[in-house]
């Protein structure tokens, strides 16, 4: 992992990295690169697969980019992120440590209420909250 330094630069090398395509200073739809065809084609499928995981972080990263912007870019985004796992296991030797499908949750608790309530809301459903003891 030495020969490329960053993860970034694994990326790039791999045609994984996001596009950047900029015109009067709005950022519009970028292509990836080309790449490696075998890393690339192997990520992806990977990330078809760790999207379909029971509990999982990578599962959660997939379906969280997927309601957002599809499923083709959540599929890119995820063989990036598994990407950049791998250079740090490799790189550092270490074990992988997932996060858990409950990452975003913990992180940002009081994001995840609002907007569990605007769901609801959006049923028909008057909610209110309370604290647990």
């Amino acid at each position: 992992m030495n020969v490329f330094g960053t993860p970034e630069r694994a990326a790039s090398w791999s045609g994984l990295c996001p596009g950047n395509r900029k015109s009067a200073g709005k950022r519009g739809h970028g292509r990836t690169r080309k790449g490696n065809r075998w890393i690339r084609r192997g990520l992806t499928q990977s990330a078809l697969a760790a999207s379909h995981d029971q509990d999982s972080y990578l599962r959660s990263f997939y379906w969280r980019i997927s309601s957002k912007r599809g499923p083709k870019k959540a599929r890119v985004a995820t063989a990036h992120k598994q990407l950049t796992i791998a250079f740090f296991i490799i790189r550092d030797g270490v074990r992988y440590h997932d996060l858990g499908p409950d990452h975003y949750d913990r992180r940002q608790p009081e994001r995840t209420q609002r907007y569990l309530i605007k769901r609801l809301e959006g049923l028909g459903l008057k909610v209110t909250v309370e604290p647990a003891a």
